[in-house]
């Protein structure tokens, strides 16, 4: 087995992971109850599909980035939902609740939206450039591996609780050093591109992890709560969809190298910020 065929079946054993240990710490009520009133979720939903994509379309025009690089980012922006983001608003003493339903909604619907809107989007952002996206076969392993463990997860939670609470922290623990291993084989694969990207590239990446934490915190609204849920929740982008995109499509390419940097950049930023909020919170005045 050759290392790209390898890197592909821990990414989806990932999120096959991931997305059960989702489903297994949470009960349908607890998701229906936070989802109230609706206009939260639209801001949640217009914040991650639509202003956080756009301004990713905005930086790699203003930066001129090239064609894979353009691909791998686009993808990540697409693909919102992170698994850490419930952790990071506990951290940031946000509405954890809200960021749980956020986030599976988030999570859900990537598997069916993402693959569409990186597949539209492709001509756009790199105009004669002929990047495609096997949409089907992407779509049919993300319905597999991203839809069907949530549901399991959460159908074992509603169903058999006692079960679920005991298998949630393994399956959750399990998940965590799965992407752990993902990412360093990516990292050890992908190693001279990452040391190849300049300052330039970096400044850019930061520049989109502060818009986009500007984008959560604008969309929400006048409860601190939840306004502090949301900007974390956007910052963070949902790597295991988006690396097994580029890795289906784009494999071995920039766009690869491109995910697994705002990857890191986004993870390491979202805990930082989050540790700042709930450090202001405990702060006197």
């Amino acid at each position: 087995m050759n290392a790209a065929r390898f890197i592909t079946l821990l990414n989806v054993a990932a999120l096959v992971t991931m997305m059960l240990a989702m489903g297994l710490q949470v009960r349908f009520e607890a998701v229906a109850s936070s989802l109230r009133p609706l206009h939260r979720i639209a801001s949640g939903l217009i914040a991650n599909y639509v202003l956080a994509p756009v301004l990713t379309v905005g930086l790699l025009y203003l930066f001129q980035a090239r064609a894979m690089v353009s691909a791998g980012f686009l993808t990540l922006a697409v693909c919102p939902g992170a698994a850490f983001g419930p952790v990071a608003a506990t951290i940031a003493r946000g509405n954890v609740a809200w960021a749980v339903g956020m986030m599976m909604i988030l999570a859900g619907s990537s598997a069916v939206l993402s693959p569409a809107l990186v597949s539209l989007s492709m001509t756009w952002i790199a105009p004669g450039s002929n990047l495609q996206i096997d949409y089907p076969a992407v779509l049919r392993v993300l319905l597999l591996a991203q839809l069907l463990p949530l549901a399991a997860g959460l159908a074992l939670r509603q169903w058999a609780p006692w079960l679920a609470e005991k298998a949630a922290d393994l399956v959750y623990r399990l998940a965590n050093v799965m992407m752990l291993v993902l990412i360093g084989a990516i990292l050890a694969t992908q190693y001279e591109m990452l040391a190849a990207i300049r300052i330039r590239g970096w400044t850019g990446m930061i520049l989109l992890f502060a818009g986009s934490l500007g984008i959560g915190w604008f969309c929400g609204g006048p409860d601190l709560a939840v306004r502090r849920a949301l900007s974390v929740t956007t910052t963070g982008r949902n790597a295991a969809v988006a690396l097994l995109i580029v890795n289906r499509s784009f494999a071995g390419s920039e766009a690869v190298t491109a995910v697994v940097a705002y990857a890191l950049v986004s993870i390491l930023g979202t805990f930082v910020f989050a540790s700042f909020l709930g450090r202001t919170a405990d702060s006197p005045g």
